[in-house]
């Protein structure tokens, strides 16, 4: 029997969500600030992850924890290494990562296996193994991800130790200096990134000129930004103004300190000029979503296909609305005036890299307006400025390899691809990172780009997992010393370098998780993507031209495609199929179960593989009775995949993985938490059993899984998800789950099954007759109206009365017309001195949590409703449901929201209770 991890028993899932959670709002030093990867895991949740599927669950040990007190008392001091270890603060600490790897070596008899990630993208758990003393194998079919991945664990290792070789480093003026880990390779980087900078200033800073200022400021300054409007002509022949496409005139919304800019409109053309203080901004042009203006001269309503029509054929021009400049006091708004104007006409550079956008239209559409080629993304001054950059790295690595044989480095001609560790190999490394610092300017130095008015600064290309249409954009000055310069982008990558772990082999390589590879009892940990979900190859063909442009000499491997690997990419999106769904679903089908059958093939007997999955599921359909069935396709073919290849799941955690304030909306496909697959391989012995067998061990073993996964406080969104775990646990142990006519149960039936127990489990029991009433009426209804007569016969029916309902102030009754009263407008809570009604209370929490935020809905507790209000979150899991399967997304993220902030809701009503009189009333 193979020895049972920690992962698959229990783990501290409060401490690792809170961490993680907490993480993606951490910046300086982080690795994710070395170069943007979208959704990334964070390193607490794949430190954890590793760390506990190598150790040993207590229970495997019967001779040295024989009672349940002592592997109790044993998790116990296992969880305490765990809390230590996922703080951001201790990623370097070598005392709690000492006592990490002590356990990890203990239970892997002081071998323990290396680590391997077959969809590296961010390379957050690579890196993490890496940290915990593991060599780490690294794999990726995107270039870009390979080389943010050799960044990481591939580089730093092969020169760590080593002083930096700059001419003005402090081993060449004398001193001495702690040259640890990679701080002399951040130390070079550094140096010559900031030597890129002043070169860069010599070619091309007079496309940059400062701006004339008042007196009091200075008489001049450093621009920020540069905030443009795309023009198109009016097509109203009495006007044929050109046109801003601006959606908003807002420049600054902070109090004290609000501007705007104001169009002048003359007879032949548009100015624009700058306002601060008080007044009202002009409304913007743009009236609705997507490509609808008006012309701010004539007001005639523009049409979405008349602006496509200018765009497509190289009619939509721009024009300059307003300068940002660095005051001596803060940002300063200015009239733009010739200079400016003048400083901007560049002519385009002849050697910058290009490609067609393509894509999935769900997340690249600009070219609908024009913009199909990437240099297109660009202004003429934007690209000259990022090819400048560009030369210079290949500048700046043949002076560092001259620098460093002067500082006594080998003169070894062995190139950084081929694993070299001379002068060559040293200098290419330094500019893998300068090459970095391109992209960081590409994504801030783009006219995707636009300006955030509500904190005065610039907001980059990706925002969001998506190439958008910008209207009015915001160019970044480079020399500046504010965001988008050059000066923060080196800053970022430079206190990243430092920060990363040097004290293991890594090793990364450009490959197809669906071909084979050599690799031998390994530990699996990866985060494969997510069936349809965007892909990143068309996105990040952003960055790769830009890589390519600096680095394709030092990785040919790499970076010998145009453009990144496409059709390999292991995504069903339909428009690489010309449209057709079956299709893409097949080959995702067909090319996950390949890897996952390479993966069974490499994968140690006695650690569990663990895959993380983010998929909220989204195919709703009704049986021939009329039922409706819950299920995912994309749920369906990774868990397919995965039990097809061999493998039984063994344990599932949903990880918190997200702030709950990121930009993502609820009802879309990406989730608060990503699910954690725990898989091991199945005995080739296991049982068959029949479709009668496997729903009633669900029955018998799905809820008690369900109560463990609430004790962590797991957001509605996400507890469908966290289900499928437990409830495909039960159906991957059998070899067969064969149908009444001996056909294999599908995956998707079993969904369906584990759905159907679900929805009874989060069925409320023992609820008041009121709270039932309002319950099925919500159901049906909502708040809208039912006439009178089956309002009374629900009523009668849950033994209660309408009256007594309106009486309550629970409903609205009035000529022949009932509906339940909306939040809002319940009356105010006050305690209870009659049978409470769950409804009302659960309904005045939610609208406390809206209003007035976790202090208000501890004291509704506190004060109000102190007997068992955890019964009041049951309800709201039974409301999310119903909301979220109806599409009432407000409703739906009301009771999401106040699930998810239950425990601090808790932590606060056990500090009230500290202070309340026997009369309930505060001291």
């Amino acid at each position: 029997m193979p020895t049972k991890k920690l992962i698959e028993v229990a783990l501290p899932l409060d401490v690792i969500n809170r961490e993680s959670a907490r993480e993606k709002s951490i910046r300086h030093g982080h690795p994710s600030t070395l170069h943007l990867w979208w959704a990334r895991r964070p390193l607490a949740t794949a430190r954890a992850v590793i760390f506990a599927s190598l150790v040993d669950d207590p229970s495997s040990h019967p001779e040295e924890f024989s009672t349940e007190e002592a592997m109790a008392a044993e998790r116990k001091r296992l969880f305490d290494i765990i809390e230590e270890l996922v703080k951001w603060e201790n990623s370097n600490d070598e005392k709690v990562l000492s006592a990490a790897k002590a356990e990890i070596l203990k239970s892997t008899n002081g071998n323990p296996p290396a680590l391997f990630d077959p969809f590296a993208g961010g390379g957050s758990i690579p890196l993490e193994a890496q940290r915990l003393g593991l060599k780490a194998y690294a794999s990726d079919l995107n270039p870009v991800a390979v080389m943010i991945n050799k960044a990481m664990i591939e580089i730093p290792p092969r020169f760590a130790g080593l002083s930096p070789v700059n001419p003005k480093s402090p081993k060449k003026l004398g001193e001495k200096g702690d040259w640890s880990g990679a701080k002399g390779l951040a130390e070079d980087v550094r140096y010559y990134g900031e030597w890129m900078k002043n070169e860069a200033f010599k070619r091309i800073g007079h496309l940059y000129p400062k701006v004339k200022v008042p007196s009091e400021q200075g008489g001049e300054a450093p621009v920020i930004s540069w905030i443009w409007a795309r023009t198109v002509k009016c097509p109203n022949p009495a006007c044929g103004c050109e046109m801003p496409l601006a959606s908003s005139f807002v420049l600054s919304k902070k109090k004290g300190k609000e501007a705007w800019i104001e169009p002048i409109i003359n007879e032949d053309n548009i100015r624009y000029i700058v306002k601060t203080g008080q007044g009202t901004p002009p409304a913007p042009p743009k009236m609705a979503r997507g490509a609808k203006f008006q012309c701010i001269k004539c007001k005639m309503p523009v049409t979405p296909d008349y602006i496509k029509n200018e765009a497509l054929n190289n009619r939509m021009s721009s024009q300059m609305m307003a300068v940002v400049a660095e005051g001596q006091s803060g940002r300063i708004y200015i009239s733009p005036d010739f200079e400016q104007v003048d400083a901007a006409k560049v002519i385009k550079p002849s050697d910058y890299p290009d490609g067609e956008l393509a894509g999935d239209k769900r997340a690249i559409w600009c070219p609908l307006y024009g913009l199909t080629h990437f240099s297109k993304l660009f202004t003429n001054r934007q690209l000259t400025s990022l090819t400048t950059f560009s030369d210079l790295v290949q500048e700046a690595m043949q002076q560092v390899e001259k620098d460093a044989i002067a500082a006594g480095m080998p003169n070894d001609a062995k190139p950084l691809a081929e694993e070299g560790n001379g002068a060559k190999a040293y200098g290419q490394a330094v500019g893998v990172y300068l090459a970095f610092i391109v992209d960081k300017l590409a994504d801030r130095g783009s006219s995707i780009c636009s300006w955030d008015m509500t904190r005065d600064g610039l907001r980059n290309t990706f925002a969001r997992q998506a190439i958008p249409m910008i209207w009015d954009y915001a160019e970044s000055n480079p020399f500046c010393n504010s965001s988008g310069s050059f000066d923060n982008m080196l800053d970022w990558i430079v206190k990243s370098i430092s920060n990363l772990p040097i004290s293991n082999f890594g090793c990364v390589s450009q490959k197809d998780a669906k071909l084979g590879s050599n690799l031998q009892n390994v530990s699996i940990s990866t985060d494969p993507p997510y069936y349809d979900n965007i892909g990143y190859a068309d996105l990040s063909d952003f960055f790769y031209i830009w890589l390519r442009q600096s680095l394709r000499n030092v990785y040919p491997h790499e970076f010998k495609t145009m453009l990144v690997p496409k059709s390999e990419e292991l995504v069903a999106t339909p428009y690489r199929f010309d449209g057709n769904v079956e299709h893409a679903r097949d080959f995702f089908e067909k090319g996950m179960l390949q890897t996952c059958q390479n993966l069974y093939t490499y994968s140690h007997e006695n650690i569990p593989v663990t895959f993380y999955y983010a998929y909220k599921q989204s195919d709703v359909s009704s049986d021939a009775d009329g039922n409706t069935k819950t299920a995912s396709t994309g749920w369906e073919t990774m868990l397919s995949a995965i039990i097809v290849s061999g493998f039984s799941i063994t344990g599932t955690w949903p990880m918190r993985t997200e702030l709950a304030n990121r930009s993502v909306a609820l009802g879309t496909n990406a989730l608060a938490s990503s699910i954690v697959i725990v898989c091991r391989k199945r005995p080739v012995d296991a049982p068959a059993c029949t479709r009668r067998d496997f729903v009633n061990a669900l029955k018998r073993e799905l809820p008690q899984a369900l109560e463990k996964l609430l004790q962590y406080n797991i957001a509605p969104v996400d507890l469908a998800q966290s289900a499928i775990g437990p409830g495909m646990a039960i159906f991957s142990r059998y070899s067969h789950v064969l149908e009444a006519d001996g056909s294999d149960m599908t995956v998707r039936s079993a969904l369906h099954c584990i759905n159907e127990e679900l929805d009874s489990y989060v069925g409320v029991d023992n609820l008041d007759a009121e709270s039932r009433f309002c319950l099925d009426v919500y159901q049906q209804y909502a708040f809208n109206d039912l006439n009178f007569g089956d309002a009374d016969q629900l009523a009668r029916a849950k033994n209660t009365a309408v009256e007594t309902l309106k009486q309550r102030g629970i409903v609205y009754a009035e000529k022949g017309v009932v509906h339940l009263v909306k939040r809002t407008d319940l009356p105010k809570a006050n305690r209870e001195l009659e049978k409470p009604i769950l409804w009302l209370f659960m309904q005045q929490l939610t609208h406390a949590l809206e209003t007035g935020g976790i202090e208000a809905c501890a004291e509704v507790i506190a004060t109000v409703f102190t007997a068992h209000p955890e019964r009041a979150k049951a309800i709201a899991y039974r409301l999310y449901t119903i909301a979220d399967q109806k599409g009432w997304t407000s409703e739906a993220f009301a009771y999401n929201s106040l699930i998810v902030s239950w425990q601090d809701i808790q932590d606060r009503v056990a500090l009230k209770k500290k202070v309340i009189k026997k009369d309930g009333s505060l001291l």
